[in-house]
């Protein structure tokens, strides 16, 4: 087995086509497939929040009942000379 990666862009109506030099013709491969956006989110910048997050996430604990607990402090940072 072996491991291709490639960096590739879908056309104008969302298709992606990949031809894989292989070396041999005529042969016959079993072929798996990955897809992921590059920036992980499709459709988006890189550093976006995905669409509709805030309205989807925001009073989204609904529990009367729950509590947030005390962090705690962070650690004092180191004093450099």
């Amino acid at each position: 087995m072996q491991a291709i990666r490639m960096l590739e862009k879908s056309w104008k109506d969302g298709m992606l086509s990949l031809r894989i030099p292989l070396g041999q013709p005529d042969a016959e491969f079993e072929v798996l497939v990955f897809v992921q956006p590059r920036n992980g989110l499709a459709g988006s910048q890189e550093h976006d929040w995905p669409a509709d997050y805030f309205e989807n996430t925001f009073g989204s604990i609904r529990d009367a009942t729950f509590v947030r607990h005390s962090q705690g402090e962070l650690p004092k940072p180191p004093v450099f000379d």
